[in-house]
């Protein structure tokens, strides 16, 4: 197997076991065997189970942030797009293995003593609110908006994490509705 493969389905094995357990609680061995990459080969790409837990954050965020720039963007008007974002997390949340961000769950995790997780995190989640920025500008609405977004976003996440409801994400859409029409942009 190539390193390109190999560490393809490191990663892929290593997000899909993060998200479905929590970090902590797989091990290398359990990488591997869902990978099929030998533990030697899985030590030769990713030293250290942090190398692989960052690899498998960077990923998602291109991931995550390509998602999210396609759906938005495929709506006809900025205000449309704006709300999107919460359509965005209505799927997300309706999916099945749905279990919460894997950023925020990362953080949790490991935020306190990895530095680089929680870099990571960070920079995840202000390229998240710079999208919604993006798209606040766009729709000529004052930048305090797009902060604003980002914790019902964020909140929303949280709160469908922890009771299995995808609803979060409609009354997360109904308070940005609001807050767009108090600006009267809808």
């Amino acid at each position: 197997m190539d390193q390109a493969t190999a560490e393809e389905r490191l990663l892929a094995a290593a997000d899909t076991l993060f998200y479905e357990r929590g970090v902590q609680a797989v091990g290398m061995d359990a990488i591997r065997q869902a990978s099929g990459v030998s533990l030697k080969r899985a030590y030769q790409l990713f030293p250290s189970k942090e190398q692989l837990v960052e690899a498998v954050l960077r990923r998602r965020d291109r991931a995550v942030l390509a998602g999210l720039e396609a759906y938005t963007s495929a709506r006809a008007t900025p205000t449309a797009r704006i709300l999107a974002v919460f359509d965005y997390l209505d799927d997300w949340f309706r999916q099945p293995d749905f279990r919460g961000c894997a950023f925020i769950n990362s953080y949790a995790e490991l935020g306190g003593v990895s530095a680089g997780v929680a870099d990571l995190v960070r920079g995840h989640k202000r390229a998240f609110t710079a999208h919604l920025a993006a798209l606040v500008a766009a729709a000529g609405e004052p930048p305090a908006l797009a902060d604003q977004l980002a914790i019902l976003a964020n909140g929303a996440m949280v709160t469908a994490a922890i009771t299995g409801s995808p609803e979060p994400a409609r009354q997360a859409a109904d308070v940005a509705r609001r807050l767009l029409a108090a600006q009267g942009a809808t």
